[in-house]
Order: structure tokens, then sequence, then C-alpha cells
């Protein structure tokens, strides 16, 4: 595969770059530029170079189903790329940003035409499109012919095979036009590929799984028992895997369809997969606080309570387990991290990573993982913090292999 790096000759060539800017904004105003900038470098480098660049970008979701028109609408207004356009261009003032209303036509065709060379052109939200998301042939060649060079830099978007992920690439590619992973891109398949392909100086390999549904990582659970010498299960997914060997676990989330699938993992594991020995518990999840029941337990859980956290025998355990890893893998949080009483199971990982300090590859794969890691101030303590939780997932279970990242080799 060839980088933004290998691109030259760019003067007066229009670069297509797919970008992540999906961004959390509210009445116009953007709440975390964090995506933006993981972009800069590869715009950067595109413009300085001379070319004209059409940027584009999915941000939230427009449900097309919808039968009222008005909420369609007014799910595409909450998600105008407009603001974006704005926050960029006080980001890279060096380099004037343009914004186009118009997904397509006309419209786009002249923006695209009145570039100048190291200008920046941001298209309305591809999602726009009803044929996005359906990888629709027609749209993709209408893309397609705006561009005479194509990058990826849409990590979190690497794992969708829609008309401006794979579409676009493939009409170029057949054309005999390059198609390139942008800087972003290639950090993340180049750390992510350590996680997928484990050297033996990589051993211990620990991961850490959390999360609500174990039917959500069963794809992922299956390829890195395969890959890892040790898994450890927190968040709500452990207590499917707690019921499924005869535990009492309350009123705990448990996904019932889920148990003879727990049972058979934990006993193929042979010892590998460990699940907490001890829970934080409470009465009262849904309240905002007052008057509920924080107790820590080992082993059932009584009716009435449900686990929230995994408790501080567990977080010991884990520690020492993590201590001795010379490579990490960690996507989903402990415990409902969102609420401080149930934070210390997801702390106590971010402790463990940093008390490694450098004697282990950690990576945090994305989602509400890398929102913690943030969130508590541990972001610097890993070597790698995905910008994309579903697309890190996803890279784990197939092997490497995403819609986004193969259509460029």
């Amino acid at each position: 595969m060839i980088t933004v790096k290998d691109l030259n000759d760019l003067s007066g060539k229009r670069v297509y770059v797919r970008v992540d800017f999906n961004v959390p904004q509210k009445n116009g105003v953007i709440r975390d530029t964090n995506r933006i900038v993981a972009a800069l470098p590869t715009i950067r480098e595109l413009a300085d170079k001379g070319a004209k660049l059409i940027l584009m970008s999915h941000l939230g979701k427009i449900k097309w189903k919808e039968p009222d028109l008005a909420k369609i609408e007014a799910m595409k207004k909450a998600n105008d790329m407009a603001p974006v356009a704005k926050a960029l261009a006080e980001l890279m003032p060096e380099h004037p940003v343009h914004f186009c209303p118009a997904t397509r036509g006309k419209e786009l065709k002249d923006a695209v035409d009145a570039l100048k060379d190291g200008e920046v052109l941001l298209v309305q939200n591809t999602r726009y499109e009803k044929g996005e998301e359906k990888n629709d042939p027609a749209l993709a060649k209408e893309w397609a012919s705006l561009a005479d060079v194509y990058v990826m830099d849409a990590f979190g978007s690497a794992h969708r095979a829609h008309a401006s992920t794979v579409g676009v690439p493939s009409i170029l590619k057949e054309e005999g036009k390059p198609v390139a992973l942008g800087f972003l891109m290639l950090k993340e398949v180049a750390n992510l590929t350590k996680c997928v392909e484990p050297e033996e100086s990589d051993r211990p390999y620990i991961a850490v799984l959390g999360g609500f549904k174990v039917s959500d990582k069963i794809k992922v659970i299956d390829s890195l028992l395969k890959k890892c010498d040790k898994i450890l299960i927190g968040g709500a997914m452990a207590y499917t895997f707690k019921k499924a060997l005869g535990e009492k676990v309350g009123s705990s989330p448990v996904e019932d369809d889920q148990l003879d699938y727990a049972k058979r993992c934990y006993e193929e594991a042979n010892g590998r997969l460990l699940l907490p020995i001890d829970s934080v518990i409470t009465d009262k999840f849904e309240d905002d606080g007052s008057g509920r029941i924080i107790l820590t337990k080992e082993g059932d859980i009584p009716d009435g309570f449900e686990g929230v956290d995994i408790g501080p025998k567990t977080r010991e355990l884990y520690k020492q387990e993590l201590l001795k890893a010379h490579l990490v893998f960690w996507n989903g949080p402990m415990g409902v991290f969102e609420q401080e009483e149930f934070q210390s199971g997801t702390i106590a990982i971010c402790e463990a990573v940093r008390e490694l300090d450098g004697h282990a590859f950690t990576v945090c794969g994305g989602g509400d993982s890398a929102s913690a890691v943030k969130q508590f101030g541990y972001k610097e303590d890993f070597s790698h913090v995905s910008t994309g939780g579903g697309a890190s997932l996803e890279m784990i279970e197939n092997d490497g292999h995403l819609p986004g990242v193969d259509v460029l080799k």
C-alpha cells in the first residue's frame, strides 16, 4: 500500500480524502475537535504539495427508513457539516477552506472546479445521500469523477463498505489512479496489526474485554483466544459468563441466549479466560444516587442487586496479570465508568498500563474505553489509543482485514 508520503507531483491534482469528521456537536457548536485535529497532518501534507483537496465525511445518522420526511430533514439539519468546515478553517488558517452544501450535481462540480492549488473543500455530510451506506454504484461513480487521487484517512469508517470508503477507491483503482493511506490510517493499521499478528517477543499477550453484551464480542473473543495468552473479562458481559457457570447474578444484565456459548467458550479457554471474583453491586442503578446501597460481593449476587463494576480483589488480580504482559489490547470498560462510584475498575486497568511504563506495547481499542482513558487522563500512558472502536474490533476479528483497508492494497 502506498501512503501520502509516496504521492508526489500533486500540483493541480484533485485529491479526494475520506476523513472522519464525525464529531459531537450541538446547535452548531463543535464540542470536541479531536477527530479534526487527527486528520490535519494528512490534509496539510497534501495541501502543501499543491493538491486541490476534496474532503468527505459522514456525520451522525440519517434514518432513511423513517416515513416522516420532516423527521429526516430534522436529522439532516442536526448533522450539517457547515460548523465542521468553520472549525477546520480555524484550525488550519494557512490554507483556504471552503464548504459545499451539495453532495452531488452541478453545485458540487462547480465548487471542485473553482479550487486553486493548496485549497480545501469540505463537502456536505455523505449520509445526506441515501446511496452512501448502500455503496450505490452511480453515487460512487459521480464522486470518483471528481478526483485524480484517493486518500483514505478515516479509520473509524474503514470497517464499512460504503460508497465513500470502498466504491470511490475501487473505481479509481480500475482507472489506474493512485489510492493511498493517510497518516492516521497508517498509524492505526500498523499498531493494530501488532495485536493481530503477535510475535513471540510480545508474550505474554493479555487482552482485556468489557462492555455490555457478549453477543457484540463473540467474534473478537474467538479470535483473541487464538492469539492471546489470557483474556480478562469485565463489564456487564461478565455476568452472562458467571450465570452460565451456575452463579447467581441477581438482576445484573444477562443475555440468556448466549449462555451456552459463554459456558463453552469458558471451558474451551482452559483457564485462559478470567472472570471477576468479586463485584461492586447496587440496588438502584438507574437512580440519581440518593439512598442507594453499594456493596462489594464475592460469589453470588443477591436478588434485587446488580453488578456495576469489578471489585477490589478482581482489580488486584487483573493488575498482576497485566504487569506480566509485553502486549496488551483493551476494549470495553470494566464498569459503569460514567458514574463516579463505579469507575474504580476501569481506572485500575489504566493504572496497570501506566505501571507497565514502556515495558509493553499497549493498545486501547477505541469506543467507550478510549473515552474513559481520555476522561481519566491516561491517554499518554498507552502506546496507541485507536480512533475507531468498531473498526479496531473488526480488524481483530477478521485477522487484519477491513473493507476500507483491503481496497487500497
